[in-house]
């Protein structure tokens, strides 16, 4: 909203440029076409008012807030703002009871949007239950987490959850004409991007509007008029404001450099691995990047193999969550280098697709009645339960449902630690050694 410190005494906005460019109509919304493009049930449920508690889970700068905004003006309640790391029970018992008054004396709900709501505790989320079941509050929580380990279960089970992706380049390259040519953005400006600028902004930016504007504004703010009353931004101007590298920063190679350094972690080289890890970071990668990376690997690729490389990758996450960077470079290189030695299994990868395939086409999915909770059953269903320590510590009993009860998901390797795992007792469990015979 617009105050006393955002317009000055000539009229101008000088609220920041990402804010005042918030589109305020869904119309003028881009991106998220996988749940707003028309006759999708959030786009028709927006336009008919008939909007439910929902969670935007999705990356920054994509969008999460200004949909909010959005949807509380189209569907003309009041809008409620709270940032769960800086307000607390207080502050949401506060909009509570100003929403029921607005819902018992004008008939208008309250759209509430709470921004980083991973970040409330159990209490805090119970405290919001009542007015949600009472609809006198519209809740929509903002998230980076998956909210469906970050959030309580009361709380995902009231909400619909929406997952928003990261913004494309074409999105990115709308969002910044609209910028650059807006009476309400740069227009006065005469900005002239050069090609290789609104290159290089629109990959480094990877997907986040926000962080897009701000650099544009900054290079806008800090580039004087030329004699024609141009403001000429070039590619130097662009990466001094970012203050990143440009080394990797061309689309192409930002993603060829990722896949190499995949394809190394797989292929147990270590050199590579470490090459590109190390070329990604100077050249201005987020390191969170190259961790998520290390962690995925050491379970996909790695496995049953070799456990201890999952441990390894999420240590060096947290060396580099904790004392940051340059010092966690060390750590990365170290996660690296153990995963390309370590012996390779995806063993586990491919029993995870052949059971996610099952759940997903299986109706059948009925628990044995013996591996049912039997606190308060009939004591002859809990007894036909085995206890499998009664037995030395291995029964063979039915723990599949019916349907699936000959179903075999992991397929064990001879490979690294993962032939120490098999089961000899049971004759279901196999190895797999790519085609040599079994041992």
């Amino acid at each position: 909203m617009d105050n006393l410190f955002t317009i000055n005494s000539s009229g101008k906005n000088y609220s920041p440029l990402a804010d005042r460019m918030r589109p305020d109509k869904l119309e003028d919304f881009f991106g998220q076409s996988h749940i707003l493009s028309k006759g999708m049930p959030l786009e028709r449920a927006i336009k008919a008012d008939r909007l439910t508690s929902m969670i935007f889970w999705g990356p920054t700068g994509c969008g999460k807030t200004t949909l909010a905004n959005i949807i509380s003006k189209t569907c003309g309640g009041e809008f409620a703002k709270l940032n769960a790391i800086s307000c607390g029970v207080s502050d949401v018992k506060d909009v509570i009871k100003k929403a029921k008054d607005a819902m018992n004396l004008y008939g208008r709900r309250t759209y509430l949007l709470l921004d980083e709501c991973h970040r409330f505790n159990k209490a805090q989320l119970d405290s919001l239950l009542a007015s949600i079941e009472d609809g006198s509050i519209v809740f929509i929580g903002s998230t980076t987490e998956n909210p469906n380990v970050a959030l309580t279960r009361a709380i995902l089970s009231r909400c619909i959850v929406y997952e928003f992706k990261k913004l494309t380049k074409q999105d990115l390259n709308k969002a910044l004409d609209r910028a650059i040519n807006s009476e309400k953005g740069l227009k006065e400006q005469n900005v002239k991007l050069t090609n290789d600028a609104r290159e290089y902004l629109l990959n480094a930016c990877d997907g986040d509007v926000r962080a897009m504007l701000n650099t544009l504004e900054l290079a806008v703010l800090t580039t004087p008029y030329d004699d024609n009353n141009n403001t000429n931004i070039d590619k130097n101007t662009i990466i001094n404001c970012l203050q990143k590298k440009s080394l990797a920063l061309d689309e192409n190679l930002y993603y060829n450099l990722l896949s190499a350094f995949c394809k190394s972690l797989r292929g147990s080289d270590p050199d590579a691995g470490i090459y590109y890890c190390i070329r990604l970071l100077e050249s201005g990668c987020d390191p969170m990047i190259i961790a998520r990376r290390l962690i995925a690997h050491a379970s996909e690729d790695v496995g049953l193999a070799d456990s201890n490389a999952l441990v390894i990758a999420v240590s060096a996450m947290h060396a580099l969550q904790n004392i940051g960077m340059p010092e966690a470079k060390l750590s990365l290189c170290h996660a690296t280098a153990y995963i390309c030695l370590a012996p390779k299994s995806n063993a586990v990868y491919r029993a995870m697709e052949l059971a996610q395939n099952d759940i997903m086409n299986n109706k059948d999915d009925e628990i044995p009645v013996y591996l049912k909770d039997h606190t308060y059953a009939p004591k002859e269903e809990s007894s036909q339960y085995k206890y499998p320590h009664d037995f030395g510590g291995y029964v063979k009993q039915q723990y599949l449902p019916n349907s699936l009860k000959d179903r075999k998901y992991l397929v064990l390797s001879n490979n690294g630690k993962e032939k120490d795992y098999i089961i000899t007792k049971d004759p279901k469990r196999e190895r797999h050694d790519g085609g040599k015979n079994d041992n």
